[in-house]
């Protein structure tokens, strides 16, 4: 399972709307920049209270990707 796959399976498990879920992957000078999009309605169920389980998606997210020595990053917008 590649990583943008994880991210996308994980942060469908979240959301209501699991048709509106879209990862796009892209490499900016050696980090890999995960751009994840989901429906408006759904932003907070990501972002999660204080943050939290958006900072847990990237602590595991970072974690994988430093099995496979690169750097992660996560980015949560949202569908209009």
């Amino acid at each position: 399972m590649s990583v943008k796959n994880l991210v996308e399976e994980s942060v469908r498990l979240l959301v209501h709307n699991q048709d509106a879920v879209s990862v796009s992957e892209v490499d900016d000078r050696g980090t890999m920049v995960y751009n994840v999009t989901v429906d408006k309605e759904d932003v907070g169920r990501v972002i999660g209270k204080d943050g939290r389980v958006v900072s847990s998606l990237r602590q595991v997210i970072t974690a994988v990707g430093a099995k496979h020595r690169f750097k992660t990053v996560v980015k949560v917008n949202a569908d209009s």
